[in-house]
């Protein structure tokens, strides 16, 4: 059930050295590309990465956040800008083209685990130092950077607000 499958899904910070295949790769990425999006623009790009010395260079970009280096395949999502821009101006290219790739990010992050794989989903890195590592071009911006592989932990859930401290009935 989709509830079970949201509620045990974890950020994977150690892996199997195991390869992913690419129908799963495949698979996973389908999912994102399903995802809503603003208009229907769809602003999403995936960058594949599975080159040890573009994930310790990606690594490095991410702080030192070393489960970059053990993932068999890292995925960087970006969001392709002026394709939201054009359409919704400011708020297209500062707010919709991040929830979009957002969207797609969770949706990616669910199949893996539907698939038996784990993830972690890393927003602390430097865009530049990213952006030139890639060779991507100016108007696409990384938004995310998602380990991918078979998890190696298996961690415990972590705490969550309950609704009582989150929902607001008519107004604040």
């Amino acid at each position: 059930m989709v509830f079970e499958l949201i509620r045990s899904r974890r950020s994977i910070r150690k892996y199997k050295s195991d390869p992913v295949p690419e129908k799963d790769i495949n698979r996973i990425l389908e999912a994102g590309i399903w995802a809503p999006s603003a208009g229907n623009l769809q602003p999403w790009e995936f960058i594949l990465v599975r080159d040890a010395l573009t994930k310790k260079a990606l690594s490095n970009a991410a702080y030192g956040q070393t489960w970059v280096l053990e993932a068999p395949v890292v995925i960087v999502v970006c969001a392709n800008v002026p394709r939201t821009a054009r359409f919704y101006g400011e708020r297209g290219s500062k707010l919709y083209c991040i929830q979009d790739t957002a969207a797609a990010i969770q949706n990616m992050l669910l199949a893996a685990h539907y698939l038996g794989y784990g993830t972690c989903w890393i927003g602390a890195f430097n865009e530049k130092m990213v952006k030139e590592i890639l060779d991507m071009p100016e108007h696409v911006r990384p938004v995310a950077i998602i380990t991918l592989g078979k998890p190696a932990e298996n961690p415990p859930p972590p705490p969550r607000r309950p609704l009582k401290e989150v929902v607001h009935l008519e107004k604040y």
